[in-house]
């Protein structure tokens, strides 16, 4: 607010929260600090579990840290900032979210630091854009090549994502199929793990139970005991609509005078039905997925020309069977021709009293179906969780055929270089670079506290055993620093280099902002009972 004479000049609007300066650089940092404290006990293969549960009662238990943060009701906006920094590693790197998350606010914590001794932000912004640089030139020299070959190599990394969620005690059986799933899926050096790889869960058994799938399994069975269980070379419809008797319109009125009249209508009736059938049978289709209602009385027609159906397949199964077959979803029947279907090799239903249907054999695609099995829906859902962080990691590694040690071990070395690289800076600068380096340290720092080791012993130890085996890393279970790759604890160039530069850009973006705008909440006007919108009808008052 301006003034003239003994007017206000309003330049902001006065109904909005403005927080300047200092003020609004430390709050920010604060929020942006307090995320990464929720998620950083989850850090490492030690690390804790968060149980949410949602207004509806749902519980979600896990240590992902996407997962929690997206479960979380997050307000504020810097805060929500940092879950995007999380979405953007998973969505890159497919693991490293808590990581990405820790470190984004070591970063923040030892730039506050600075500036209550001074420096400007302006200073930190350069001096950690310098440093990224530094640490991603660091850890593409410090990385060692895999062939996609190793298979040993890739079950590892498996292992490293797998090892301290909640199904570790079966992750060499998981990890088996994880690099199955992604040999299965490989076309060209490329991997599709999100299009090409489907989730199927089944409660019941326990986690060694979960097997790898060629193709496609979903909970249905043919509707009709007379229906065929097994189809070679399938012709498939997708049917997107109901197939149910068309209804007549909500105002229409029929009159009808004798009880001829009627039988006729409802002949008619089938009659059209009948036709609207006949169309999908003169396709060449023999098998039918319907993702919504069907009437009985198309059975008869389906079982008569020898068809496999089912209905109220799920949507996303539907979509899944779409990209597979090749097959359109229908919406319009009278529509349907012999380009919409879609082909495999084999649909079949194994057991006739079991309600699961396997689609094999495709033109196009590599799809494959990892069906989960555990002894409750949380279990299952967990291991699906597990599942996708360790397939995405494995696709990098597959992809990129890079790997780095783990247990802390490529963290320290970076630290290491930024240290002696901030030596040979001249300017406050100098002071960014080393606090970047903390701030990476902080890392290996949290999965040690997260062990029950003391933090200052582990980064000690670290220091000084990396100056001469350069591998070295934590080993979680003894506390020892010991090889890495010896151990066979590793983790992709592409999960470590994604977090630094999510986690630099993040703060480097809270680092630049010095005012802060925002829109106070509004409460809603109180209103009369007898005012209220729903009290009034077309003419006036009830």
């Amino acid at each position: 607010m301006a003034g003239y004479g003994n007017q206000p000049i309003y330049i902001v609007d006065p109904s909005k929260e403005r927080t300047t300066g200092k003020d609004a650089l430390s709050m920010n940092i604060a929020s942006a600090k307090a995320v990464a404290s929720i998620v950083k006990t989850t850090l490492g293969p030690k690390g804790m579990d968060k149980m949410m549960v949602n207004i509806m009662g749902d519980i979600t238990l896990t240590n992902d840290g996407a997962t929690i943060l997206e479960e979380m009701e997050i307000e504020h906006p810097t805060a929500r900032m940092i879950v995007e920094v999380a979405k953007t590693q998973e969505k890159m790197a497919g693991d490293g979210t808590t990581s990405a998350v820790v470190m984004t606010g070591a970063l923040l914590d030892k730039a506050q630091k600075l500036i209550e001794t001074g420096v400007h932000p302006t200073v930190l912004v350069k001096g950690y854009a310098m440093a990224t640089q530094k640490a991603l030139e660091t850890l593409n020299n410090y990385a060692v090549t895999v062939e996609k070959i190793d298979r040993d190599m890739l079950e590892k990394i498996a292992h490293t994502s797998i090892t301290g969620k909640a199904s570790e005690m079966a992750r060499g059986h998981l990890a088996q199929i994880c690099v199955d799933a992604i040999y299965a899926i490989e076309n060209e050096g490329k991997v599709n793990v999100d299009k090409d790889i489907v989730m199927a869960k089944e409660v019941g058994g326990n986690i060694d139970d979960t097997e790898l799938i060629n193709g496609i399994s979903i909970r249905k069975e043919a509707l009709h005991n007379e229906m065929p269980r097994r189809i070679e070379n399938a012709k498939i419809a997708l049917i997107d609509t109901d197939l149910v008797f068309a209804k007549t319109n909500t105002n229409s009125k029929l009159h009808v005078d004798s009880a001829e009249q009627l039988f006729d209508f409802k002949e008619q009736e089938k009659a059209n039905f009948r036709a609207l059938i006949q169309k999908i049978i003169d396709t060449g289709a023999n098998v039918v997925f319907c993702s919504k209602k069907m009437e009985d009385y198309a059975l008869h027609f389906f079982k008569e020309a020898n068809m496999y159906a089912t209905r109220r397949v799920k949507d996303e199964d539907m979509e899944v069977l779409s990209y597979s077959t090749g097959a359109a979803l229908v919406r319009n029947v009278n529509e349907i021709t012999a380009d919409d279907l879609g082909y495999a090799e084999l649909v079949e239903q194994e057991d006739e009293h079991e309600e699961k249907t396997y689609i094999k054999g495709f033109k196009d695609a590599r799809t494959m179906t990892i069906l989960i099995k555990g002894g409750s829906e949380h279990v299952t859902d967990n291991i699906e969780r597990v599942f996708d962080d360790a397939l995405h990691v494995v696709k990098s590694v597959y992809e990129d055929g890079t790997i780095v040690p783990g247990g802390g071990a490529s963290e320290i070395e970076v630290a290491q270089a930024l240290r002696k690289y901030a030596a040979s800076v001249e300017g406050r600068e100098q002071l960014a670079i080393s606090a970047f380096a903390d701030a990476v340290e902080e890392l290996p720092k949290a999965i040690a506290e997260n062990c029950g080791f003391d933090t200052i012993d582990t980064i000690i130890n670290l220091r000084a055993k990396h100056g001469t085996v350069k591998n070295a890393g934590l080993d979680v279970e003894t506390g020892d620093v010991i090889d890495m790759l010896e151990k066979g604890i590793v983790d992709p160039l592409r999960v470590k280099t994604q977090a630094i530069k999510s986690a630099s850009e993040a703060a480097i973006i809270v680092l630049r902002v010095d005012d802060m705008l925002r829109a106070r909440e509004q409460a809603m006007m109180d209103v009369k009972p007898e005012h209220n919108v729903h009290n009034y009808d077309a003419t006036g008052m009830l």
